[in-house]
């Protein structure tokens, strides 16, 4: 794991005047050239790669399991990859700021999907759910998953007729795992209806609803570690206090964040007894298929669940 900082994003503008003044047009690939998607994450990288398959290319602009893609810094080549990309997929809502200043600044042509837009979800009050009350970790939103592989598919075939029944057909046995990984969720809720459970970080935060779980962390706790600030010491108290007397039943942690704070709250519940699950915000080392990730740690929250 690594320290996570959460400090103003470096802005992707400053590295896009090695593009030039001029607008590059993004000419449609020629019939032997594979489309060519770029995508904030590897998340979404791994998504688009089950619908394109052989026929994209993928370039997926963070990739290191320990980078804060919040906090990422555009680079040159960053800004080359998203103005020669016939599709750009982001998360938008807030989180990857940095590439919605590189699609606006690259000119040209190209069709964009901004995750947080094709959900349709609408502002919540649930702990730490950031600016204007919305959570903008959209890959743990399993119907929003299936929303974009729709939508890429879609996009992918009127850029490429040729291919579209393929892109079609990619995208609906996509969507079908993914329906398999809701279901799989939701039984955890059949098991443990209302079961509380606590976080570090919003980042589960639709996989918890999904599963029918109750996240019973202090919403000032979340807010603070998510904006990278220590809670006040009361609420931080009443943390802790998630792991005595009748403790929750699992501590879901986001393995790509280490502070002390983090850390005291880990070890509160190891010495309780409490299952501690690591989810993550992009794709660990090795790891290419969304799908598998995803029901890896679906499937970690029920063991943890099923263990106490």
């Amino acid at each position: 794991m690594s320290i996570r900082h959460r400090g103003t994003a470096v802005t992707a503008l400053a590295v896009l005047t090695l593009l030039g003044c001029s607008s590059r047009d993004t000419a449609a690939p020629g019939n032997d050239e594979p489309l060519t998607v770029v995508a904030s994450t590897n998340v979404y990288g791994s998504i688009a790669e089950a619908v394109g398959g052989a026929r994209i290319t993928v370039e997926s602009l963070v990739i290191d399991p320990a980078a804060d893609p919040h906090s990422y810094e555009a680079t040159p080549t960053d800004a080359v990859a998203v103005a020669d990309a016939s599709v750009v997929v982001f998360n938008g809502g807030g989180y990857d700021d940095w590439m919605g200043q590189l699609i606006e600044s690259a000119g040209g042509d190209r069709t964009v999907i901004d995750v947080a837009e094709l959900s349709g979800l609408e502002p919540t009050t649930e702990p730490g759910a950031g600016a204007g009350g919305f959570n903008e970790h959209l890959w743990y939103s399993l119907p929003t998953v299936r929303k974009l592989a729709t939508e890429l598919a879609g996009d992918l075939g009127t850029a490429d007729p040729a291919n579209a029944t393929e892109y079609a057909a990619n995208a609906e046995k996509f969507t079908g795992q993914v329906d398999e990984l809701l279901g799989t969720a939701q039984a955890i809720g059949a098991t443990h209806p209302g079961t509380r459970v606590a976080i570090t970080e919003p980042v589960p935060g639709y996989l918890i609803e999904a599963a029918g779980l109750t996240d019973a962390t202090p919403a000032e706790f979340a807010e603070a570690i998510e904006e990278d600030t220590d809670p006040p010491a009361a609420v931080l108290a009443e943390t802790l206090q998630l792991f005595a007397g009748d403790p929750v039943r699992a501590l879901i942690l986001n393995a790509q964040t280490q502070t002390p704070t983090t850390d005291q709250v880990r070890q509160a519940a190891q010495a309780a007894g409490v299952p501690v699950v690591e989810m993550t915000e992009t794709l660990p080392e090795a790891t290419t298929d969304y799908v598998s990730w995803m029901g890896g740690q679906i499937d970690a929250l029920a063991a943890a669940l099923n263990r106490t």
